[in-house]
C-alpha cells in the first residue's frame, strides 16, 4: 500500500505531497538521500523526482538504479512507469538489449517544448548494483537510486554511477529504507549531512506519514518488534542493528585523518588470501602510546603471489610481521615466503577467538583507522551475525567469506594484541 501522488486532471498533473516528501522535492542540494520508513511513500516519489531534473537539465541520458534484478523489474520499473508512460505517455520501454525508457517526439517536446532537440534523443537507462557493467556506459545528468540500504548495492556501484554523472555533476536521489546501512551509504551520504555538508540532504518520515498507512499496523508492529528494528524498518532511522559484532566501533572516535607515518614506527600488514582477489590492511605501531593504526587497505585479483608481494612491499619500510591466512592455507603462506614476505600463521585459528581480540582492541581504545581506508571502514560498520525470526542475533555470521579486510584484522591482530586479562589487553 502507497501514497496515490499523482492524477491528471484536465490534461495536467496533479501531485499531492506528504510533508516528508514535500521537503526533499523542494532541496536543491547535489545529493538527497530520502530514509523512509517501509510503505512511507519513498518509491512513489522517485519518478516525480526524476521526470522534474529531466524537464530542468534537458534532453540527454539519465540513470535508475535498484540494488538488483528482481527489485528493479518486480518494484522499480513498475513504478516508473505507471508515471512516465500510463499517465504522461512520454515514450516507450525497451528490455533488450539494454534496458532504457526512449522518449518519443511528443514526450519530448511536451517535457522540453522551446527546448525540444531532434538531434538529441533523450534516455533513461535502468540497472541493478548487481551488475556492475549496466552502471558503466554513457554519461547521465541525474540518477535516482531506489533501496539503496540494501547490503546488495556496494559501494563499488555508487562509485560507478558517480562517474557517470561526473560531466554533468548530475544530481541524486537515494530512496531507501535504512535495512541497517552501515556501510558507504551511511559515510558517504548520512554522516556527511549530519557533520553540515552543504551538498547532502537528509530527509527522513516515517511510515505513517504516508496518509494511507494504517495506524493499527504501525501501533502492531511498534508493541511486537524489537526497538532497533523498529526505527529502521518503520521510523525510517539508522539504528545499530542487534548482533553487529563490533558494535564498539564507533566512527568518531577511531577514525582518523592521514598523516606521514614516521619512519622508524614499526609496521605490520596482514593478509586474507584469495583466488580471485587478496585483500591487506597495513598497520604501525607508535612506540609512545602503543596505539595501532591501519593506514592502508589493499584489494586485488589476477596477481601471482609474486606480483601481490611486490606491491604490498612498494614504498613501504620491512614489515616487522606479516600474518595472514587460516591455518589449513599453508600453500598460500609458502608461495608469498618465496617472493620475499615472511607470512606468519595468526595466533589463533579460531575465529571467535580472534574477533574477540580485535574487539578487545577497539573497546580498550588501542585502535585507529585513516579515514581513506573506506572499505574497511564499511565493513566494520556492517559486519553483523545472523538475526533469526524473532529478531536476536545467532551465532552465524552473515555474509562471512565477503569481510576480507576484517578477516585481515583478524590474523594480524590476533599476533599483535595479546590476551585479556581481567579486562586489560596486554601487548
Amino acid at each position: 500500500m502507497t501514497h496515490d501522488l499523482t492524477s491528471v486532471r484536465n490534461g495536467r498533473l496533479q501531485i499531492n505531497l506528504h510533508t516528508g516528501q514535500w521537503k526533499a522535492w523542494q532541496s536543491q542540494r547535489r545529493f538527497i538521500l530520502v530514509l523512509a520508513g517501509t510503505q512511507g511513500g519513498k518509491t512513489s516519489f522517485g519518478p516525480l523526482w526524476l521526470y522534474r531534473e529531466v524537464q530542468r537539465r534537458g534532453p540527454g541520458d539519465y540513470l535508475v538504479v535498484a540494488p538488483s534484478f528482481p527489485l528493479l523489474e518486480l518494484k522499480l520499473r513498475p513504478e516508473f512507469m505507471r508515471l512516465f508512460d500510463r499517465q504522461l505517455r512520454l515514450g516507450a520501454y525497451t528490455g533488450s538489449p539494454t534496458k532504457k525508457f526512449v522518449f518519443s517526439e511528443s514526450g519530448a517536446r511536451k517535457t522540453f517544448g522551446d527546448r525540444y532537440d531532434p538531434d538529441i534523443p533523450t534516455q533513461i537507462f535502468f540497472g541493478h548494483a548487481q551488475d556492475p557493467d549496466s552502471l558503466e556506459s554513457a554519461t547521465a545528468k541525474a540518477a535516482w537510486l531506489d533501496e539503496a540500504g540494501q547490503k546488495k548495492f556496494k559501494r563499488g556501484s555508487w562509485e560507478a554511477i558517480l562517474r557517470r554523472l561526473s560531466i554533468h555533476m548530475g544530481r541524486v536521489l537515494v530512496t531507501t529504507t535504512p535495512y541497517g546501512a552501515f556501510g558507504w551509504l551511511k559515510t558517504e551520504l548520512h554522516d556527511r549531512a549530519k557533520h553540515g555538508d552543504p551538498t547532502v540532504e537528509l530527509v527522513n518520515f516515517e511510515s505513517r506519514m504516508n496518509p494511507s498507512f494504517p495506524m493499527a499496523e504501525w501501533e502492531r508492529a511498534k508493541a511486537t518488534l524489537p526497538e532497533w528494528k523498529f526505527n529502521l524498518m518503520y521510523r525510517g532511522l539508522l539504528s545499530r542493528p542487534a548482533g553487529m559484532i563490533y558494535d564498539v566501533f564507533d566512527e568518531e572516535k577511531h577514525v582518523v585523518e592521514p598523516f606521514e607515518i614516521p619512519r622508524d614506527w614499526p609496521r605490520y600488514l596482514g593478509l586474507d588470501f584469495g583466488g580471485v582477489n587478496t585483500a591487506g590492511t597495513k598497520w604501525a605501531k607508535d612506540p609512545k602510546s602503543g596505539l595501532l593504526y591501519c593506514y592502508a587497505e589493499y584489494l586485488a585479483g589476477g596477481r601471482t603471489a609474486q606480483e601481490h608481494a611486490t606491491e604490498l612491499k612498494k614504498g613501504e619500510p620491512v614489515f616487522a610481521k606479516v600474518a595472514g591466512g587460516s591455518k589449513s592455507e599453508g600453500q598460500w603462506r609458502q608461495e608469498f615466503t618465496s617472493a620475499g614476505l615472511r607470512v606468519l600463521e595468526p595466533a589463533v585459528p579460531e575465529v571467535e577467538v580472534g574477533i574477540d581480540r580485535v574487539y578487545g582492541g577497539l573497546k580498550q581504545d588501542l585502535i585507529r583507522v585513516f579515514d581513506t581506508c573506506t572499505g574497511t571502514i564499511e565493513q566494520l560498520n556492517s559486519y553483523a551475525r545472523v538475526t533469526g525470526e524473532d529478531g536476536e542475533p545467532t551465532e552465524e555470521i552473515e555474509d562471512k567469506s565477503a569481510y576480507h579486510y576484517l578477516d585481515s584484522w583478524r590474523y594480524i591482530l590476533s599476533l599483535l594484541l595479546g590476551k585479556q586479562r581481567g579486562g586489560v589487553i596486554t601487548l
